[in-house]
């Protein structure tokens, strides 16, 4: 643990928006197989592997040169937006001392775990180049008592895409790449079912969400397909926008993008991060997949709530999107990281990005549509891999982190020179414990009062339930009742395929339909004539809602649509007929 001496100088529901993009694709997954879960390519315990580990030497070497200050910080931004209260922006002075700051700040994180039944945590926080907090709280292993510490290995999620970002602004700075060509100029056989978006998306467009395609994450989630395999599957998915007419979250550019770094270099993605950001920045026991987590020797392990009930969960092998979300870390080292993008691309002396590359990945580059509905957060945009907005009036750079069992927060203030990270070992429910420690955090820093954002949560969280059993209700009362299938069930069954999914069997298991597909078992209800609804846990399959199968002229079932992508129409998968 290391804490400063007492002389040592748009929606805000923590995740339920900011973090809802990664929630959706990373939630579920169980310890056990059952004919329920969907479980691909999981690690019930990462594979034995032995791990980079740090010298004492490189400990003293990265606490020192976080040490060093930086010049003082320049003037907080003041946005549109009042604070709440109104004047506090404004009026606020830096506490005298990091002490003063933190005083009852253990106290709030432990209570804040217990209220979201968050197993442990690791916070860091940095200012002025030095680390005025890295520690842990709760467990790491709740049945073996194993305490989270500041080295604590744990999934960072989609905080892996600035990583991208920051490799490809490597490539570029050594004119190896540019932003604002084609990707067609680095990979020629990259092609979307949009000609024109094939033809003009650039790296750029890439990392920023603007490909005009909504998440199509359960192509990928839970499925046993290479990354090459996924990358040769894109031109079959549909957009459901125009390209760069709207933002829309997704994984599938970001694997492209990592895609492009490795075309041009002739190394794969993992070799890459660790020979240019991890090795520079000293970053020895961070990681690039959950195989080589077990040589840390202190790892967390991940869990799940569901219906109010904790679960131990297996580790997703998130190594087909590396990319997009498969990097695992510590806050000491994560730190690092942060101060490095705090110094404009500098680190101990040496420049890892340009000056120039580090401000494009902080400055906007795509509006992200919607308002917050508290004043505190600001208009917030996509940069480079990361989010660019405000916190009480203050410029905000930030992203978040979802996989399955683990959540993260990681966020700075540029003109103040703070930077905090969290992570978390439970996902699933809500878990808005990172967001809300961090705002805490720099509310204490800044010297303005504590919003209770706890409270708000807690109020969000009774919101979602209530939308959540409306929406129960209002499918229940669409159902036309009294009607049956037009067919037998044994009819329904056989192989469908689609040319970007794949191939799902249909089949009769205890009188009901379920839907098959690598490691997933989606269970069937009739819901009503050739509909029937998805009656598998959420916590255990990717997918809800409903299934309709469709006949052609000779009245044989010749397709289902299954709602995989949530923000776009039902993929259609056509019957494979038998050779005869």
């Amino acid at each position: 643990m290391i804490r400063a001496g007492p002389d040592s100088g748009r929606r805000a529901n923590s995740f339920a928006d900011i973090l809802k993009e990664e929630v959706q694709a990373a939630t579920w997954g169980e310890p056990m197989r059952d004919n329920n879960s969907c479980q691909g390519d999981l690690f019930t315990r990462p594979a034995v592997r032995p791990a980079r580990r740090l010298a004492p030497a490189r400990d003293v070497a990265i606490v020192a040169a976080l040490a060093t200050l930086w010049p003082p910080a320049l003037t907080a931004q003041i946005g549109d937006r009042p604070s709440a209260p109104p004047d506090t922006a404004a009026t606020a002075t830096l506490p005298v001392t990091v002490a003063e700051a933190f005083a009852g700040l253990d106290d709030f994180i432990t209570a804040t775990m217990a209220e979201w039944q968050v197993p442990g945590l690791a916070v860091g926080v940095i200012r002025d180049g030095e680390v005025i907090l890295a520690t842990g709280f709760g467990y790491r292993d709740r049945a073996a008592r194993l305490p989270v510490s500041e080295y604590t290995t744990m999934a960072i999620g989609s905080n892996s895409k600035s990583f991208t970002v920051t490799l490809l602004a490597i490539l570029a700075d050594e004119g190896l790449l540019d932003w604002d060509l084609p990707v067609r100029e680095y990979l020629p056989d990259f092609r979307l079912y949009d000609d024109f978006a094939t033809a003009e998306m650039t790296p750029r467009d890439l990392v920023t969400h603007q490909s005009g395609l909504p998440r199509h994450d359960n192509m990928w989630y839970g499925r046993s397909r290479t990354r090459a395999e996924i990358f040769e599957k894109l031109r079959y998915l549909e957009p459901n926008a125009s390209f760069r007419s709207r933002y829309q979250y997704q994984n599938l550019m970001f694997m492209a993008a990592g895609h492009v770094a490795e075309r041009i270099t002739g190394k794969d993605w993992h070799r890459l991060i660790d020979e240019r950001i991890f090795t520079p920045l000293g970053m020895d026991r961070s990681t690039t997949s959950v195989g080589e987590n077990s040589g840390s020797g202190d790892h967390a392990l991940p869990y799940v709530l569901h219906d109010g009930v904790l679960k131990r969960v297996a580790f997703r092998n998130m190594d087909p999107m590396a990319p997009a979300g498969s990097i695992n870390s510590n806050v000491m080292e994560m730190l690092v990281y942060i101060r490095t993008h705090l110094d404009g691309g500098v680190f101990a002396g040496a420049r890892i990005i340009s000056e120039e590359n580090s401000a494009r990945m902080q400055q906007p580059q795509f509006a992200i549509p919607g308002e917050s509905e508290f004043a505190e957060l600001g208009q917030v945009s996509y940069g480079l891999g990361l989010r660019v907005g405000s916190y009480r009036g203050h410029k905000m750079v930030d992203h978040g982190g979802v996989v399955d069992g683990f959540i993260s927060s990681m966020s700075w203030l540029p003109r103040e020179r703070i930077g905090v990270i969290v992570l978390s070992n439970r996902s699933g429910e809500m878990n808005p414990v990172p967001e809300i420690v961090a705002y805490n955090i720099y509310d204490r820093l800044l010297g303005l009062s504590e919003i209770d954002w706890n409270a708000r949560n807690l109020h969000l969280r009774a919101e979602q339930q209530a939308r959540a059993a409306e929406s129960e209700r209002d499918l229940e009362a669409r159902r036309v009742k009294g009607t049956q299938p037009s067919h037998d069930l044994s009819v329904y069954s056989g192989r469908y395929d689609h040319p970007a999914y794949g191939v799902m069997e249909v089949r009769v298991r205890r009188g009901r339909l379920e839907i098959v597909y690598d490691g997933c078992h989606l269970e069937l209800e009739h819901y009503h004539y050739d509909t029937f609804a998805i009656n598998s846990r959420p916590s255990t399959v990717p997918v809800t809602g409903l299934v309709t199968f469709s006949a052609n002229e000779s009245g044989e079932v010749a397709s289902v649509a299954i709602p995989f992508e949530p923000n776009g129409a039902d993929i259609v998968f056509q019957r494979v007929r038998p050779q005869r």
